[in-house]
């Protein structure tokens, strides 16, 4: 496995604008203002900021299969429904449309789905695959827009309890927020201040803490739910050099089951065992040598990572799914293209990626992963596909 020094890493990271562009990792632009707002990406259609329902395009709006995938097209303004036991054009289930670019997406037991938009938070009943609410947001996000950089939701997670939706707005040009959205009322009731880019958020299983990745400032924002008071861990084994423009920052995070610990991936070298409660970072040898993103993890500490591709195509392996036992022994299963994201099935057995967000070399589809074997079968679907939720 090729291992490069600090010293390398950070010659990448300024080097990083003329190297293979990926998602997220490129240096941040300057913020948006009315004079000149950032220009979409794609053409999108907003759906109306309104808390009205929109009709879902679908042809048969009802019920809904088990093991269906919800996945948030972040090329779009749907969320499509997969069935991943078809092949085809037939995956496809139809969507509905929930707000400018989505990006993350939370279940609920009760079969509603909480998506990250541009726009706020929009809330779908699966069951009839119809919007019901989009919840603003109450941070000033600014003009919306589509793209990586675009302000409003990113990562999102329901509490354990269902009563709360965490969501990390991005604010283009500063920090971001930690919104907390009462469900039952469907309102922000609090705010906490993040770091930069919430890429990712989750919540610990008693539910005390929330942990909003935050990409662009090297940091995860711990945020105690009893009384919302946050402190910043820096998580950056590379260290900091190049700021905003290196390559070497955090992007999703998983809460291994068996301890509570955080665990982020790096490059395919590097994972960082996280110790909330503390703030102390371990660092652990990873094998797959590629730039990575999503994680997920299973209820036996089995974990998923998806390597995106290389930072250098000289140096670096391609795109991958890393799948890694809790001992630490990992299997690779190469991934045809880029992809971003991961959910794994109820019983563990599959994993599906998703092939969309990655700036350059994107594909509308999802990877089907047979986590024995390591087959992998495409179904094309979607628009950028981006988070995925597993019904």
């Amino acid at each position: 496995m090729h291992r490069y020094s600090r010293q390398t890493r950070g010659t990448l990271a300024a080097l990083a604008a003329a190297a293979v562009l990926l998602t997220g990792c490129t240096p941040a632009p300057p913020p948006p203002t009315p004079q000149r707002p950032q220009a979409p990406t794609a053409p999108t259609t907003p759906a109306p900021s309104t808390h009205a329902p929109t009709t879902p395009r679908t042809t048969t709006p009802g019920t809904t299969p088990d093991h269906t995938l919800l996945v948030t097209d972040f090329g779009a303004d749907t969320v499509t429904f997969v069935d991943p036991s078809r092949r085809g054009a037939a995956a496809d289930l139809g969507s509905v449309r929930v707000g400018t670019a989505p990006y993350g997406i939370a279940l609920g037991t009760d079969g509603t789905a909480w998506v990250a938009t541009a726009e706020g938070v929009a809330v779908v009943d699966t069951r009839t695959r119809v919007r019901t609410a989009l919840i603003p947001y109450a941070t000033d996000t600014g003009p919306v827009t589509t793209g990586e950089y675009r302000g409003g939701g990113m990562g999102i997670a329901l509490s354990p309890d269902g009563r709360r939706v965490y969501v990390g707005v991005n604010v283009p040009g500063g920090d971001g927020v930690l919104e907390v959205i009462d469900t039952a009322r469907r309102a922000v009731v609090e705010t906490v201040p993040t770091g930069r880019r919430p890429f990712d958020v989750d919540v610990s299983r008693d539910g005390r803490r929330v942990y909003a990745t935050n990409h662009d400032s090297f940091d995860v924002t711990v945020v105690a739910t009893d009384d919302w008071s946050a402190r910043r861990v820096e998580v950056a084994p590379y260290g900091t050099e190049g700021g905003l423009g290196s390559w070497l920052k955090p992007h999703y995070t998983v809460v291994r089951p068996s301890d509570g610990a955080l665990l982020l991936p790096f490059e395919g070298e590097r994972l960082a065992v996280v110790d909330p409660a503390t703030g102390r970072v371990r660092i652990e040898r990873m094998t797959a040598d590629t730039h990575q993103h999503g994680a997920a993890v299973a209820d036996d500490g089995t974990l998923y990572v998806v390597g995106t591709g290389p930072i250098d195509p000289t140096v670096d392996a391609g795109p991958s799914l890393t799948i890694r036992t809790p001992a630490g022994r990992e299997r690779l299963v190469p991934l045809d293209g880029p992809h971003e994201n991961v959910a794994l099935s109820a019983d563990g057995t599959t994993a599906y990626v998703s092939g969309g967000f990655t700036r350059d070399g994107y594909w509308n589809g999802l990877s089907v992963v047979d986590a024995a074997t390591g087959q992998v079968t495409r179904i094309p679907v979607g628009e950028r596909p981006l988070g995925i939720a597993v019904l």
